[in-house]
């Protein structure tokens, strides 16, 4: 039944949370600068779903997750000591997160993957990002979807409706692949397939999970070598 699969890319597929404290790490280098990265990657992530939600709920116009990174940091520099940088060492900066390392497992768990099924993201992440970062990481996606094509952003039903209007299946043949139990269940709601492969270092060895009860998925996952075991790969 399962014919393609559309993977959440941050912290699923890559951690994010270790990428960006290396990229400030090597900012403090050069700069002489003294910051707590964990706090501040944190922070940074924890604006992430207040800003969309603002674009969901009309607040803002349509703003890719670029601008929306750039927002969040912008009110994180002098809090955190940054308020030196230049602009195009904020850009920079800012571009951290398209150069995001996969977790171990991703790359070759993916591969096997690629044997039997049509890969391909369906991230908030704009596409730019997202190509950037398959580029940089190696990721061997058939096609970058993005929240992007479709104007909205998970958890919204035309997200997960729309990428099986663009790779050709109805519902049933598309299965939803994250590490984040609400994404999935959004993904149910509207008929697709889900598998579950929780992250739990995604926030750090003492970082949060998500809590509370959750729908039962169709396949749940160590990681993406033991999915493709899972799916015949």
């Amino acid at each position: 039944m399962i014919k393609a699969l559309a993977f959440d890319v941050f912290g699923t597929v890559v951690d994010w949370r270790g990428a960006v404290i290396r990229e400030g790490e090597l900012v403090a280098k050069e700069k002489g600068l003294r910051v707590d990265w964990p706090k501040f990657a944190d922070a940074w992530r924890a604006g992430y779903h207040p800003a969309m939600d603002r674009v969901r709920k009309g607040k803002l116009p349509w703003t890719h997750i670029d601008q929306l990174h750039r927002m969040i940091l912008n009110d994180l520099l002098k809090p955190f000591g940054l308020g030196g940088l230049s602009e195009e060492e904020i850009q920079h900066l800012n571009r951290a997160w398209h150069r995001l390392t996969p977790w171990p497992d991703s790359v070759p768990g993916l591969n096997r993957l690629r044997g039997r099924y049509v890969l391909a993201t369906l991230s908030n992440g704009n596409v730019s990002l997202l190509v950037d970062m398959a580029k940089n990481a190696g990721l061997p996606w058939d096609c970058v979807l993005s929240a992007e094509l479709f104007g909205h952003y998970k958890p919204d039903p035309e997200v997960y409706q729309g990428a099986a209007r663009l790779l050709g299946l109805p519902p049933g043949e598309l299965m939803m692949v994250a590490a984040h139990p609400r994404d999935l269940e959004a993904a149910q709601r509207v008929g697709l397939k889900t598998a579950y492969v929780p992250r739990p270092l995604e926030y750090g060895l003492d970082g949060r999970q998500e809590t509370g009860p959750h729908a039962v998925f169709d396949v749940t996952a160590g990681d993406f070598l033991d999915l493709a075991v899972k799916l015949g790969a």
